[in-house]
């Protein structure tokens, strides 16, 4: 007979971390520290860049000081505990703090869709209705969109923690996997995870599905405006504005929508832990360079603030 577990029995999940081979765990703990410091650099770096310089003090940037901050967050969430299991072999995680990093981690992930939704709302009124975007996107106007990001964020997962938080689990308490993730941690319920999973759809969806819904509308009209371009120079401009943020909406989009989006049963760890890698790790190392490393204001800014520190 199977031993069955719930929260008040003070358990511990194993998380055995991202691969099981000794000779392995040294070179990735180095490709992996060096990643997590790219992504805490890089995104400090264009926080610092856009908050001392006033020519950066517009929306778009705004949105992009808010994207940095949550990609900081977000590896910070996941990266230290996959360090600690690559130096020290598979780690125990208390049942609270199990709950709490899902929770936390899922919030940021809801909170980064609603806000790529709301750049790409930014980057339709700049080119859409040019005129109007001084008034549309005044400084109380993007602080109101970033506060409903975060506050949306962190009430769309609280269905699925508290029902996470009172589930039994009758299996091996161990997670093959870096961090607490719910289609695992469904997996080690020993109750009938039909209805769990139609409502993990429903909830995920109530912000998923519209964020995604606005996002296309918006490129719809982005891209209709632009063909509509007269000239060449202008489109390629037009064009260039919003290359950056698409190219972050595809990775993030695809990979955590193929992550979560799908029955516990279909969980395939071979192809499900290179995805966590990818929207844990690298999307978030790659925003600042997707962004703004290749954006001409910023460099320039960048050198001006370079220039200057040799003279203090």
């Amino acid at each position: 007979m199977m031993v069955t577990y719930n929260n008040s029995d003070g358990m511990k999940f194993l998380l055995l971390g991202i691969t099981d081979n000794p000779d392995a765990q040294a070179p990735m703990f180095l490709i992996f520290l060096i990643m997590y410091l790219l992504t805490v650099l890089g995104n400090l770096i264009i926080l610092i860049v856009i908050c001392v310089n006033p020519a950066l003090h517009n929306p778009m940037y705004f949105f992009i000081c808010n994207l940095s901050f949550l990609d900081i967050s977000y590896s910070s969430v996941t990266q230290p505990k996959l360090l600690s299991i690559l130096i020290t072999g598979p780690n125990e995680i208390s049942f609270n703090d199990c709950i709490g990093q899902l929770y936390v981690f899922m919030s940021l992930a809801c909170t980064e869709f609603v806000s790529l939704t709301a750049m790409a709302y930014d980057r339709y009124v700049a080119i859409c209705k040019p005129l109007h975007y001084s008034v549309l996107m005044r400084k109380r106007v993007c602080l109101q969109m970033v506060i409903i990001c975060w506050v949306v964020g962190f009430l769309d997962p609280l269905a699925h923690t508290v029902v996470i938080s009172r589930l039994p689990f009758c299996k091996p308490l161990i997670l093959n996997h870096f961090y607490c993730d719910l289609s695992l941690l469904l997996s080690l319920s020993c109750v009938d995870k039909f209805l769990i999973e139609i409502m993990t759809y429903i909830v995920g969806s109530v912000v998923a599905l519209p964020a995604f819904l606005l996002t296309l509308v918006s490129y719809v009209f982005i891209i209709s405006t632009i063909l509509n371009i007269s000239s060449s120079s202008g489109r390629h401009k037009a064009f260039s504005t919003c290359t950056s943020h698409l190219t972050v909406v595809t990775l993030f989009y695809g990979t955590v929508l193929v992550m979560h989006m799908r029955p516990s049963s279909h969980y395939l760890l071979k192809q499900d832990k290179p995805l966590s890698v990818l929207y844990t790790a690298v999307i978030p190392m790659m925003n600042p360079l997707i962004y703004s490393f290749r954006n001409k204001d910023v460099k320039n800014a960048l050198r001006r603030l370079t220039n200057n520190k040799k003279y203090i």
